[in-house]
């Protein structure tokens, strides 16, 4: 199979290689790729959403003619490009000393969505991000990894917020020429079409390819026009609300993506299931084998050996379930292949407890996959009660379901001028070996004044980036005033700053802190100490209750009584995660215990200098130490449990937080606050880095099932 890459015909042939850089996302973990793009015209940069496919199809010949004639410029471009080509060029896996051939033996990833770039859309919130982070450091480490998923043309959803605070969900179809996303051909040189196998009336997928690094991710699209148009939707948006359409993804998802590795000639694999949603590429696996002249336990047993499964849902009704109809209306001429009849097929998805449910895609893979694990430690004891009417399902001696503490990736998520500054002081070489927690203890040399002041400089650039987007909201929607005041206009560098961002479901209490709305104004509008918060996420579009707390938040924003301390800020996405995340004070985070899997967000911010006040449930009953920020006990209460944890937000804010920050040295520095932000990188950057625990799975699962292949 071939790749009809995208082609950029006014690049000078000198530095034709920028159109091959701009077709991997490598250079969007590797500033110094970044920059290449960048100076070839900051203002075409920022104007594309920094997006160098977009870019290069656009800026003019000269711009890019004169780039060619810069000796400067060739300089940069001449390290970069053979950086980037020793990277693709590199085939050994350390990690994986007696992994199989690579070319025959891949491991296999599917997931719903992948949080890569925002110039890609296909994400919608935390499970998409640990995606792409997993993609990424698989690339970095050269895990023979192969990747499957959607391509959504209209993403996930874009937010407006309404004059009356109520969101509204915006359809933007994605410009699939402007982006590092290219068709992946057959032999006869169209684009590669595949049939989804034993689904009637059929389907069929069209296979496209992102790069990311040294791992390819293959991405199904249903809207061509050999299906029927009621099956051309399937692939148009992530999550919708619609039960039988969301049966038809998953079952593209996992059938269909497992038929497209087949057709791509990838044929023996380890299958690694990011969430239940493509579950149902065991039983295509099992009915491959099957074809092979297998009996069904026997093709069970082997499929089971070679799957792994990652759970990220601590809440019940986030996990699929499928009435028996529908389930039965597509899979009626399916179980057949497999041996079995109606009643034996329905029973793999069953709960036990709750076997009238329906069928349970998170039932089916831990039935069907022999590793399995949650994502943090407590979600794991979570995840195990969650089930553990199972287990006497399972052979005596295996074990339930293990817990591999979710990471992220360190390269993609410090902010460029943070790490100008760690370069300084830990050495240029300390991002290859950014897992050994030894490193970080240098953190310990840097001048307090050095810390703060870049700190500071990148929460100017936060509040410099939303008072622009405010100013675009002004000038293109001719939006309400008050619309404007109330996404960050009036926000103040100088000031206390929380951040809260984060999808906007009920459990996740983002409203929390107006439990009492005069306390919360006394903080905001204090006159000496005041503090200032920036909200921002999204609520499903079909989650009233979360549309509900967002109207409250985005109104409190508004009210003059809150001294234009409060933001709402629309459209939460990749970009501005990366803002906030490197540019707020505090990192606030509010679930109801025990219902956060995780958490990622919060160690984006930890690696970046910036403390945490949370709940401590996920992995910040890990991470926290006592000295790198701060941690709600989440005591045992009878009923509602919102004023006992509120009151000790507030009691930690008034009597901890605000002094320390305030505490400010002649100089100008809260050394005490640094001390806090120093102790928040030594124990988050390696301990919760991607690459930790990326070798995490390769030790637990990976190297372990790989016997198996």
């Amino acid at each position: 199979m071939k790749i009809q890459q995208n082609i950029f015909p006014t690049l000078p042939q000198r530095i034709s290689g920028l159109g091959e850089l701009a077709e991997n996302l490598w250079w969007s973990w590797n500033p110094a790729a970044r920059m290449l793009f960048k100076t070839l015209d900051r203002q075409a940069w920022k104007e594309s959403v920094h997006n160098p496919d977009k870019m290069l199809k656009e800026l003019p010949k000269e711009i890019l003619e004169a780039a060619a004639g810069n000796p400067d410029y060739l300089r940069q471009y001449d390290v970069v490009m053979s950086r980037f080509k020793k990277y693709i060029e590199t085939k050994a896996c350390p990690l994986l000393p007696d992994m199989p051939d690579p070319g025959i033996s891949k491991i296999a990833y599917f997931s719903a969505e992948y949080g890569l770039h925002r110039s890609l859309p296909f994400y919608a919130g935390g499970l998409g991000f640990l995606a792409g982070d997993h993609l990424k450091e698989c690339s970095d480490s050269n895990v023979p990894l192969v990747a499957v998923g959607f391509m959504y043309p209209e993403g996930y959803l874009l937010q407006r917020i309404r004059e009356d605070g109520w969101q509204e969900n915006i359809t933007e179809t994605l410009q699939r020429e402007a982006a590092a996303i290219n068709k992946v051909l057959n032999d006869d040189g169209a684009q590669l079409i595949v049939k989804v196998p034993l689904i009637e009336p059929p389907i069929y997928v069209a296979v496209w390819r992102v790069d990311v690094g040294r791992v390819p991710l293959y991405l199904m699209d249903t809207y061509i026009e050999l299906n029927e148009p009621w099956n051309r939707g399937i692939s148009a948006r992530l999550y919708t609300g619609d039960l039988e359409q969301r049966l038809r993804q998953e079952i593209v998802l996992g059938i269909g993506g497992a038929e497209v590795l087949e057709t791509l000639g990838i044929k023996r694999f380890l299958l690694h299931l990011n969430e239940g949603h493509a579950a149902f590429a065991l039983l295509e696996q099992i009915r491959d084998r099957i074809n092979q002249g297998m009996d069904f336990q026997k093709a069970v047993e082997l499929v089971r050996n070679t799957a792994i499964f990652t759970t990220h849902t601590p809440v019940p009704a986030g996990h699929d379930v499928f009435p028996f109809h529908l389930i039965e209306k597509y899979f009626h001429s399916y179980w057949p292949c497999l041996k079995l009849d109606r009643d034996e097929f329905l029973k793999l998805g069953i709960h036990p407890e709750k076997p009238e449910a329906g069928f349970n895609m998170t039932a089916l893979a831990l039935r069907l996959s022999k590793y399995r694990n949650g994502v943090s430690k407590k979600h794991g004891e979570v995840s195990r009660r969650m089930w553990q009417s199972l287990w006497a399902e399972f052979p005596e001696g295996e074990s339930a379901i293990d817990h591999i503490t979710n990471g992220v990736h360190v390269p993609t998520w410090i902010e460029p001028k943070m790490q100008l500054l760690l370069d300084k002081h830990l050495g240029p070489g300390w991002m290859a070996d950014h897992d050994n927690p030894l490193i970080w203890e240098l953190i310990d040399k840097i001048p307090d004044e050095e810390l703060w002041k870049t700190h500071y400089w990148l929460k100017i650039k936060l509040i410099d980036a939303i008072r622009e987007r405010s100013r675009l909201r002004w000038t293109k929607d001719q939006a309400n005033p008050s619309v404007v005041l109330a996404g960050g206009a009036l926000l103040d560098p100088s000031v206390l700053t929380i951040g809260f961002a984060r999808r906007f479901a009920t459990y996740k209490r983002a409203d929390l802190l107006f439990y009492d709305f005069e306390r919360l104004k006394m903080l905001l509008n204090d006159r000496w100490r005041p503090v200032q918060i920036i909200f921002a996420g999204k609520a499903h579009p079909a989650d009233d209750p979360g549309k509900q707390i967002l109207q409250r938040i985005f109104n409190a924003s508004r009210n003059p009584d809150m001294g234009g301390r409060i933001a709402f800020v629309e459209d939460y996405g990749e970009q501005l995660a990366q803002y906030l995340v490197h540019g707020v004070d505090v990192w606030l985070n509010t679930p109801l215990p025990p219902m956060e899997a995780s958490g990622t967000s919060g160690m984006k911010a930890a690696v970046n200098g910036v403390p945490q006040l949370s709940i401590l449930d996920g992995w910040w009953i890990e991470g926290f130490n006592g000295k790198n920020g701060w941690a709600i006990d989440p005591k045992e209460i009878d009923g509602n449990r919102d004023q006992v944890d509120a009151a000790e937000i507030y009691r930690t804010l008034e009597e901890e937080i605000i002094p320390w920050f305030y505490d400010v040295s002649e100089e100008g520095v809260p050394n005490g606050w640094v001390r806090v932000m120093k102790a928040s990188i030594k124990s988050t950057a390696a301990r919760f880095s991607a690459r930790r625990m990326v070798k995490e799975y390769i030790e637990k699962f990976y190297s372990v099932a790989l016997k198996n292949i």
